[in-house]
C-alpha cells in the first residue's frame, strides 16, 4: 500500500511567513495552443519540501549535490501529538534511517539536543508535520551541518503510526538549490 504524504501545491497554501506565496498561471491552452501547460512561481521551500545543508550552513550542499540515498529509507513514525513540551530524545524510540514526526498540530518542536542524539543515532533524514522543525533554527543547524536532511510540511502520517514502512521523498535537481519540493510517500511493507 502506497501513502501520499504530500501536500497538494495551489495558489491558495499557506506559505512560511515571508516566504513567496505560490502563483500557478495558465501559459497554453489545448483549445488556443494545442497542448496544455502552466508556469510556477514559488519558493523552494513551499509545500511538502525537503531542507539540505546549504539552506543554513555556509559553504554546505546544495540540493543538486545531495546524493540521492538521503531521500529515500527505511521509516518509522514517532507520535509526539500529545506532548506538553518540545521533543526530548528520550522520545526518540525505535529504529529507523528516517525517522518522522507526527504532532497533529501541537506546538510540539524538536529541540536542539534531539537533533544531536539523532544524529548520533546515523540517521539520514528526519521530517515532521508542521512548516518547521524548530522554533530557532538551532536543530536545523544541527542536522544540516550532518548533512541530515529535513522534510517539512508532511501530510497523514498518522497513517503510519506502528507501520513498518519505506519513505520516499525525492527533490527536484536545483542547481544550487537550498531545498526543493518533493512528493513524499510511503510504501507500507505487507506482512
Amino acid at each position: 500500500m502506497i501513502i501520499d504524504l504530500s501536500m497538494e501545491l495551489s495558489e491558495n497554501i499557506l506559505v512560511y511567513p515571508g516566504d513567496p506565496k505560490v502563483e500557478i498561471k495558465a501559459w497554453s491552452t489545448i483549445e488556443k495552443d494545442g497542448y496544455y501547460m502552466n508556469t510556477l512561481f514559488m519558493g523552494e521551500h513551499t509545500g511538502t519540501h525537503v531542507d539540505v545543508p546549504a539552506h543554513f550552513i555556509e559553504g554546505g550542499k546544495t540540493i543538486d549535490e545531495m546524493p540521492l540515498d538521503k531521500f529515500i529509507g527505511e521509516g518509522a513514525v514517532i507520535d509526539v501529538s500529545k506532548l506538553d513540551r518540545d521533543i526530548l530524545p528520550e522520545d526518540i524510540t525505535g529504529k529507523a534511517e528516517i525517522v518522522l514526526f507526527y504532532t497533529n498540530g501541537a506546538e510540539v518542536y524538536l529541540s536542539e539536543e534531539s537533533a544531536k542524539h539523532l544524529v548520533n543515532l546515523g540517521i539520514k533524514a528526519i521530517g515532521i508535520d508542521r512548516p518547521s522543525i524548530d522554533r530557532d533554527s538551532r536543530a536545523h543547524r544541527v542536522l544540516l551541518a550532518n548533512e541530515v536532511v529535513i522534510f517539512e510540511n508532511l501530510v497523514n502520517l498518522e497513517k503510519l503510526i506502528g507501520k513498518e514502512f519505506t519513505f520516499i521523498g525525492v527533490p527536484l535537481k536545483i542547481k544550487n538549490g537550498s531545498g526543493s519540493p518533493v512528493r513524499a510517500f510511503a510504501i507500507i511493507k505487507e506482512k
